[in-house]
């Protein structure tokens, strides 16, 4: 899933008083350092099951905050892992 507005999720993140290690944990990520990364843009996509579950744990709709990944921004990022590997 890609990530529509950071500025959104940081928002309704501030309104209900949650902070991003409790964010990472309902989204059943170990660390608060990938919800960091959403935050400051460096990265835009998560799976399915945390955009889910971050969603629900703010009480808003899937679709408020995420859009469907689509398959070229997949090849995309395959393509950049390429890239950097050589």
């Amino acid at each position: 899933m890609v990530l529509t507005d950071r500025k959104r999720l940081a928002k309704l993140m501030t309104i209900q008083g949650v902070s991003g290690r409790q964010l990472a944990v309902a989204a059943g990520y170990r660390s608060h350092t990938y919800i960091q990364r959403l935050l400051r843009g460096e990265v835009r996509t998560l799976d399915v099951d945390p955009a889910v579950r971050i969603a629900l744990y703010l009480g808003v709709g899937v679709d408020d905050l995420f859009v469907p990944r689509t398959d070229s921004d997949a090849g995309r990022s395959v393509q950049r892992t390429r890239t950097q590997a050589a």
